[in-house]
């Protein structure tokens, strides 16, 4: 073998090795290194709703309009809600004025119980005079007594059954006020939910409400983006997930091109079997083939944004696709 032919074996040789080690690199790093393209810009969503049912009077912010927590929405048509208040306003009113009558009533029959028990205390004292004193006065006079004693006692009696049903009355007029009161609370409290305010700081999205709108309760009519929600999901492979942990530090590349930074703060715990889905009585509905080639299954992992070296010019959206790689360098199993 000649020089001329020796060289070329020598660099068709290395040329070899080289792309044997590029390859086994490329292979291993699209298999085992943790990044994946496979990642998701996420934040939570309010789905804003009424309290209150009725028409829409008035929609006060445009969609994807910036709003602060608090901030005015949309109204709800107030009139029959402040009749409503005005209406159990009175009703607690007319309760009080029940309640201070039913108050006067018992006094009153107290006052007649106490009145009462005199009398027959007075009957009483006098029967028993009479009836120690024998023949000097009638029997007839002894018996006299002894009835006008009786009768007091009686009377004594009734009145204090008055007094008793008269504070009974005092204590229902009493719990008509506490129930009236209630009312007043929810019909205020009703009145305060036509105005519908944001309970985030963030941006409205997919506004379907206009004026004239019957809006019913509980029935969203827009999402509300939580701007300081942010955060992104990547969805790993499972051959990878050896190599993440939680507080790592991440990079983030968006498909418009911006960089960011964030750290690894969750790694889902379970994904669905597609493979072996539950039957009608609940036993696994196992398959009975085998596919030869396995795909690595992907599980969430949870990124939080490093918002304070977020660039100003960068737009987050709920949706938006990124590129997720995590820096720190740690050994399978470690």
């Amino acid at each position: 073998m000649n020089v001329q032919s020796l060289l070329r074996f020598l660099i068709t040789a290395t040329v070899v090795v080289i792309a044997v080690l590029i390859g086994h690199a490329m292979w291993r790093h699209y298999l085992y290194a943790p990044w994946t393209r496979d990642g998701r810009v996420r934040a939570e969503v309010v789905k804003v709703a009424p309290d209150v049912s009725g028409l829409v009077t008035r929609v006060a912010v445009e969609d994807n309009q910036v709003v602060h927590k608090g901030d005015l929405l949309f109204v709800i048509d107030q009139e029959r809600f402040a009749n409503d208040l005005a209406q159990a306003e009175a009703n607690l009113a007319a309760a009080e004025a029940s309640a201070r009558a039913a108050g006067a009533n018992i006094n009153a029959a107290l006052a007649s119980a106490a009145a009462r028990e005199a009398d027959y205390e007075k009957a009483a004292g006098q029967a028993t005079r009479r009836q120690r004193i024998g023949d000097v006065i009638s029997q007839e006079e002894r018996e006299d007594a002894e009835a006008a004693a009786n009768a007091a006692h009686a009377t004594m009696q009734q009145a204090q059954a008055s007094g008793r049903q008269a504070g009974a009355s005092r204590q229902q007029a009493e719990a008509a006020v506490a129930q009236a009161k209630v009312a007043v609370d929810r019909a205020r409290l009703d009145l305060a939910r036509t105005e519908v305010r944001a309970s985030v700081d963030g941006y409205v999205t997919n506004l379907d409400v206009r004026v004239g709108d019957y809006a019913p309760a509980g029935a969203a009519r827009l999402a509300l983006i939580d701007s300081h929600s942010y955060y992104i999901y990547g969805y790993f492979e499972e051959t990878k997930l050896p190599q993440l942990g939680i507080g790592d530090p991440v990079d983030i590349r968006l498909m418009s091109g911006a960089k960011l930074r964030g750290r690894i703060t969750g790694i889902a715990r379970g994904i669905a079997d597609g493979e072996n889905p539950t039957g009608a009585d609940l036993l696994i509905q196992a398959n009975p083939t085998f596919h030869w080639v396995r795909l690595a299954q992907r599980v969430p992992v949870r990124v939080a944004i490093d918002t304070e070296h977020l660039p100003a010019d960068v737009v987050l959206a709920a949706g938006m696709t990124a590129t997720v790689k995590v820096l720190a360098l740690r050994k399978p199993g470690a």
